[in-house]
């Protein structure tokens, strides 16, 4: 079917923004102590924002400025894919490292989910220089979804899996969108986060 002609469940286009507003708010709530603490770290750890700011591609294929932790040095490559970006240590921070291995420098892209830039559950959200990848996610429909703070791809094996196989994973979850999809996503991504599945091969690369 083509993207155009896909027709979006009820929970798709309306349950799951609630519910997205709903969680990422109590989730802000709990974890601003923690995030303050973070930025801390990090701010004593090496100089530059707390926060790094990258443009990503978003729903319907517009673009939104994504939030996370700054993990790197200020002069690491900022737009470069990660399959492209070699020798990560020289520019990972020693605050960044673990941050990047626990994922809690996602942790501010809450705010782009309750901003409605992204949803708790999706595909993930790639920069705008991966042309070839754009293109085929495009021919899939998958930007017919806000991006997912988790999502199929990343709890099937994160940076382990090709970009072809994570664009399967994400149509197979845009055919499939449901809340008890979305819970087990979820659930699944504390066990990879805990095993660190992905990460290490993600930590070569970017």
């Amino acid at each position: 079917m083509k993207a155009e002609q896909r027709i979006l469940s009820v929970y798709c286009k309306y349950i799951k923004r609630l519910l997205d507003i709903l969680f990422s708010a109590i989730l802000i709530l709990f974890l601003l102590p923690i995030m303050f603490f973070i930025g801390l770290a990090i701010k004593l750890d090496s100089k530059g924002n707390v926060i790094f700011k990258q443009k990503r591609m978003g729903r319907d294929g517009k673009t939104f400025t994504c939030y996370k932790f700054r993990t790197m040095l200020v002069d690491a490559p900022h737009s470069t894919p990660a399959k492209e970006f070699f020798d990560v240590e020289k520019y990972v921070t020693r605050v960044g490292a673990f941050l990047r291995r626990s994922s809690l420098d996602e942790l501010p892209q809450l705010f782009n989910v309750f901003l409605g830039k992204m949803s708790l559950v999706g595909p993930r959200p790639l920069i705008c220089e991966e042309y070839d990848v754009h293109q085929m996610r495009s021919e899939a429909g998958i930007y017919l979804l806000r991006p997912g703070l988790t999502g199929l791809a990343q709890v099937r094996g994160r940076n382990l899996l090709c970009d072809s196989e994570k664009i399967e994973n994400d149509r197979l979850y845009l055919d499939n969108v449901r809340m008890m999809l979305d819970f087990k996503i979820v659930l699944m991504t504390f066990g990879c986060i805990i095993s660190g599945i992905g990460v290490v091969n993600e930590n070569k690369k970017k």
